[in-house]
């Protein structure tokens, strides 16, 4: 099968939505799929900026439809609600072609927590990106009910995975800090509300890896905290092996791939029980989800190494991907989706370019 990824966000791009999309593009090459990327860095971008790592695409609408024109993709995911991924969506409506979108990051959230923007605005213009897609794809329950309170339709479940051959316990530990060390790894951002965690009064050490807008400011307010910047791979791993918990402090994750992460690696969570947390962690006696989050960090240090492994083993990106095959549908007038089943609310106009074109745009056959 031939699909066309769009996406805002992807490589140098270091957070959990580029690193979901590039396991899924590498999961479905394997698979022996087709897969093709369009990402920013196919097009003339300017830095985001409020993230400068961030490359928002320019004009790209009559460059991204020659690719796919020249594709010809069998079905077309658009990832993101960005530059690409809007240009993505007015292609597919201009030639009355099925998409299928995901909700990875809770945008409204986010800019009510930067610039004070309210909620109902934001998810107002989010579900309008969405609302012509054929399936919305979100990582968990929680999620998807969340949407539906915020009257988004055709909600789909695509879960994600973890590399448990990369992200192991027992590997040497990358710091030597005094015990036990709770843990935070993800961007130095607003929205993950991080004075949640530094400000708490606990024993030992805290330690927070990853980069961002924030990250002076946070140096400069949290002179205590040991800071140790951006790692990957196996430098990453061995940060995991230097903790004694994970802590997560946010309140707008929509999954938390960082928290399979900490679990392969055998550490104990401590978060809210919020969406993410509550759908990765949940009961699983993995950790501790509790609005009193100091208490929850010192209760997860309790919890065995081998509890949070197990619990991780449970995630396969091999599952993950073919959830996210069954969830496409095709383009237009493509038969080559027979791996795929499609989603129920899209039902049998797959089979009819009229109809299935018809489902896409919410008209009748023949109509406008």
């Amino acid at each position: 099968m031939k699909i066309a990824l769009v996406t805002d966000a992807w490589a140098p791009q270091v957070n959990g939505v580029a690193r979901t999309l590039a396991a899924l593009h590498g999961g479905l090459t394997a698979a022996g799929h087709e897969a093709y990327a369009l990402t920013p860095d196919q097009f003339r971008t300017l830095r985001c900026p409020t993230d400068p790592e961030v490359r928002l695409a320019l004009r790209a609408h009559p460059a991204l439809a020659r690719r796919l024109d020249a594709l010809m993709p069998d079905a077309i995911h658009i990832a993101t609600e960005g530059p690409l991924g809007f240009a993505a969506r007015a292609y597919c409506l201009d030639r009355g072609l099925c998409f299928t979108t995901a909700y990875h990051t809770k945008f409204p959230e986010y800019l009510k927590a930067r610039f004070g923007i309210p909620l109902a605005w934001s998810y107002a213009a989010v579900r309008r990106f969405h609302a012509k897609s054929s399936a919305v794809m979100v990582a968990t329950p929680t999620v998807r009910h969340e949407l539906a309170a915020h009257g988004f339709e055709r909600v789909v479940a695509w879960s994600r995975g973890v590399d448990t051959a990369l992200f192991r316990p027992g590997c040497a530990p990358a710091l030597d800090l005094p015990r036990p060390v709770f843990l935070y790894v993800g961007r130095v951002a607003a929205e993950k509300n991080l004075p949640a965690f530094l400000d708490l009064d606990l024993p030992g050490s805290k330690l927070v890896v990853g980069d961002g807008h924030l990250l002076p400011q946070m140096k400069h307010r949290y002179p205590q905290v040991r800071f140790a910047g951006r790692h990957e791979g196996e430098a990453l791993v061995r940060h995991y092996a230097s903790a004694d918990v994970f802590v997560l402090s946010s309140r707008t994750e929509t999954f938390g791939l960082v928290l399979l992460e900490a679990l392969a690696c055998g550490l104990p969570v401590a978060a809210l029980p919020v969406s993410g947390p509550l759908d990765v962690v949940g009961d699983s006696g993995a950790g501790v989800l509790d609005w009193d989050l100091r208490g929850a960090a010192l209760q997860a240090l309790a919890i065995r190494s081998e509890i949070c492994r197990a619990h991780a083993l449970r995630f396969s990106w091999r599952a993950a991907i073919q959830q996210f095959l069954a969830n496409l549908v095709p383009g237009a007038d493509s038969g080559n989706l027979s791996t795929a089943p499609r989603p129920a609310s899209v039902g049998g106009a797959a089979r009819d370019p009229d109809a299935l074109r018809s489902a896409c745009l919410g008209t009748t056959p023949g109509g406008h």
